[in-house]
């Protein structure tokens, strides 16, 4: 069953690791996938956090455009793919990591985390998606 805008946006600002795809550019191989953690607000961009100089922030400067997934399978199986182009792209501060991170972690966890990510990670940067093209579905109880 199709999802409303407000049910899709609702369930995409929920804290869930999204599946990032980009196209990987290279003849015979296709996208690359992987976790991530990100921040969506009903009605707003989508937010990533990732190295300056990583294989993600390469190929998504490279094509312009990302898509995220993001699902669950209680109490329904439910998923929300969102997929736009990136509008903008700027480098991490200490607060967009803080942010970041008191999204996914217990706030206990939340300082120690960021210190040793902010030392040891490398340079950060944010991209923002514009939500473009949704694809979004409760199975119900299957």
């Amino acid at each position: 069953m199709a999802l409303t805008r407000e049910e899709r946006e609702q369930f995409l600002a929920e804290p869930r690791v999204a599946a990032l795809s980009v196209a990987s550019g290279e003849e015979g191989r296709g996208p690359l996938s992987v976790p991530i953690w990100y921040a969506y607000e009903p009605g707003g961009d989508a937010r990533i956090l990732t190295g300056r100089t990583s294989r993600k922030a390469e190929l998504i400067s490279a094509a312009g455009r990302f898509t995220l997934l993001v699902d669950r399978l209680e109490p329904t199986i439910r998923y929300v793919s969102v997929e736009g182009p990136v509008v903008d792209t700027r480098p991490a501060t200490r607060a967009d990591l803080e942010q970041m991170s008191a999204r996914y972690l217990p706030a206990e966890k939340v300082a120690g985390y960021v210190d040793f990510a902010w030392e040891n990670h490398g340079e950060q940067v944010v991209i923002t998606l514009r939500p473009e093209r949704w694809v979004a579905s409760d199975l119900g109880q299957v």
